[in-house]
């Protein structure tokens, strides 16, 4: 029987750990934390679930005197509007990691009736291929003794941690990084957020939802600056408008504890002062001390493992997937990553992997959601390409909700029509942008997107109006 060891359980590990089960293979899964690793654990359920919450209170402060709805103060003052009081963190991160707990322990249960092992530890690879073309993989339990393992194939998808600066080192109380968000009882009154990635964004908006007093240090010109650009600035617009603190172009070079405060100092000698400090830059591959390039695995000078599309790393017999790649930081392509290295090592048809057709979400209010060709790809000449935008506000069903901010924009080939690319803002845009991907992935037409039903009113036939808008200008410039 073919042997597999698994090396992490994040997405990567998880997924293909069923794959090769199901295929047959004896498979072994290595971890040091529960299956789900850091998206379960600590980075992407752990935060959407904060979120969720900080939705809920973003809808009734932003829409509800529009829509008429009446929240009452247990003391309301007959001079005072009703609004919503605030929030328990404590109550809601108990809620946070008993739910990521539960995902972590519902993963592992499906690995196991798969018929996959479990072993809890650290592995690492014991060098070269042997003559036989078998790996060693070596296992440390958590009271140091050892296990060596041979495998036919090994799978590295051990993820990544968060990175620090040197003068600004976490302490879990004042200074945090986003895996220690969770074990605060009490909410930050004056939160710092360093960071403006999907990270930093993400964060920034939801303590600011919760009721925080939010500043965000940016680096660069603007929030999310890897992201669509007219979807940053309604970003940037909306966290301004809401009260929060946007220092664009502010390098952070150091935070420290006074007291119980927290001081960050910018490169431009400027210091500003907060309760709290959430550090949000960046992350390091978990590559480090698993004899890697003793085994012939090649490093990029970042720490990620080189790969190609199926996954397969220098090595033979060694695959990668997720975050040690440093492909695409998503849950869903580590569990593409993991499902391609399985179909290719036990020889089933495989697709590779193709970035091109992967729609990826900014959990901010609004939603951020892209698939495909971007803004930047056509402002560069990476593709030709006609694109239309359409504001929400045009939308009915966005009127009755109260809904003010973000679009639908559309890529698509000038001579064909055919769908390359999308953007959308808007609540919920991960939902939304699925039709989006769908005709991205199956070279549909602008026209046939047009001529497809949509219910009225809903946000979804702003899609629709933008595809028809497109087909218009396509037609226009043929005739």
């Amino acid at each position: 029987m073919t042997r597999i060891v698994i090396i992490g359980g994040g997405p990567g590990g998880y997924e293909a750990a069923l794959v090769g089960a199901q295929l047959g293979a004896e498979v072994t899964v290595v971890d040091r934390d529960g299956l789900g690793g850091a998206s379960v654990l600590t980075d992407c359920v752990p935060s959407k679930t904060l979120i969720a919450t900080a939705e809920v209170m973003t809808t009734f402060d932003s829409s509800y005197e529009e829509l008429g709805i009446i929240v009452a103060d247990d003391t309301p003052h007959k001079e005072q509007a009703a609004r919503v009081v605030g929030v328990d963190l404590g109550k809601v991160n108990r809620r946070v990691k008993r739910l990521a707990l539960a995902q972590s322990h519902d993963i592992t249960a499906s690995v196991t009736r798969a018929g996959a092992r479990v072993m809890r530890g650290r592995g690492r690879l014991d060098g070269p291929q042997d003559l036989g073309g078998s790996r060693r993989v070596v296992v440390t339990a958590a009271d140091g003794t050892e296990e060596t393992l041979t495998a036919d194939a090994v799978l590295i998808a051990t993820g990544g941690h968060p990175r620090e600066i040197p003068d600004a080192q976490p302490d879990g109380e004042r200074i945090l990084n986003w895996t220690q968000v969770y074990d605060l009882d009490e909410l930050p009154e004056e939160l710092i957020v360093v960071g403006s990635g999907v990270t930093g964004a993400e964060f920034a908006g939801a303590y600011q939802a919760l009721g925080s007093r939010v500043t965000l240090v940016s680096s660069r010109d603007r929030v999310l600056p890897g992201e669509d650009p007219d979807a940053a600035a309604v970003l940037e617009d909306v966290f301004r408008r809401r009260g929060m603190n946007v220092m664009a172009r502010s390098r952070a070079q150091s935070a420290k504890r006074v007291g119980d405060r927290v001081e960050v100092t910018l490169a431009d000698g400027r210091v500003i002062s907060g309760t709290h400090c959430l550090m949000a830059v960046g992350a390091i591959p978990n590559t480090a001390g698993m004899g890697l390039e003793e085994a012939g695995v090649r490093l990029r000078d970042s720490g990620h493992i080189l790969t190609d599309k199926v996954s397969r790393t220098s090595a033979p017999g060694v695959y990668a997937a997720g975050d040690v790649t440093g492909v695409f930081a998503l849950a869903s392509v580590a569990a593409q990553q993991g499902r391609i290295a399985m179909y290719h090592f036990l020889g089933e048809t495989v697709t590779p992997l193709n970035l091109k057709t992967v729609s990826s979400n900014v959990f901010t209010d609004p939603e951020i959601a892209t698939v495909g060709y971007t803004q930047a790809d056509v402002d560069a000449g990476k593709i030709d390409a006609r694109v239309v935008k359409l504001p929400l506000l045009r939308n009915p069903r966005a009127k009755m909700q109260g809904i003010r901010d973000g679009f639908v924009k559309i890529f698509c080939r000038p001579g064909t029509g055919i769908v390359v690319g999308g953007c959308v803002v808007a609540p919920r845009a991960s939902e939304l942008i699925h039709p989006i991907s769908i005709a991205v992935d199956n070279n549909l037409t602008v026209e046939q997107i047009a001529n497809a039903f949509t219910v009225y009113p809903s946000l979804s036939g702003s899609i629709a109006e933008v595809a028809r808008q497109l087909h218009t200008r396509k037609t226009t410039a043929e005739a």
